[in-house]
């Protein structure tokens, strides 16, 4: 028999995970990451940019989830990582570079919080932000494309954070 949300028994948690999004604005990618934010119970969304579309698209991918998830809007991914760096957050950066690390090598430390930052659909995480992360992580791939959905990314790190924090 398939199981339900409600014959489950997943317990509820929450852990010390802030998503921040750097300029990630595709409607349906951000209502996407409404849901998995809620998913892998990371303690808030801050979605970071001038035009972020939280309508109908949007909506129609967050199921709802929107309402239970909690969330920031600011216009500034780089202030943000900044207070959040100064706040004691480890500064982790979602993106394939020449001084990456793998995510699956990569150990996640529980002395402070996370702030996982992912980015912009076309550009990435911006070369501010990189150059404030305390770790830049990627997903191995191995075909011939060089990236992944933002959104494909971010569950595959959230899936590994969150395994590495239980």
């Amino acid at each position: 028999m398939q199981l339900t949300h409600y014959n489950t028994n997943f317990s509820q948690r929450t852990f010390p995970i802030t998503l921040v999004c750097d300029n990630v604005t595709n409607a349906p990618n951000i209502g996407s990451l409404f849901r998995i934010s809620d998913a892998f119970g990371i303690e808030k969304l801050i979605l970071c940019g001038d035009h972020i579309p939280l309508g109908r698209k949007m909506t129609k991918t967050s199921r709802a989830t929107e309402k239970s998830v909690d969330y920031d809007i600011v216009p500034s991914a780089s202030e943000m990582v900044e207070t959040l760096k100064s706040n004691n957050y480890q500064i982790i950066s979602l993106e394939i570079t020449d001084i990456s690390k793998s995510i699956h090598e990569f150990k996640f430390s529980t002395k402070k919080p996370i702030a996982l930052v992912i980015g912009d659909e076309n550009f990435g995480v911006s070369d501010t932000i990189l150059k404030m992360s305390d770790a830049i992580i990627h997903v191995n791939m191995f075909g011939q494309n060089s990236s992944m959905n933002v959104v494909q990314a971010t569950n595959i790190a959230l899936y590994e954070i969150t395994k590495q924090l239980l």
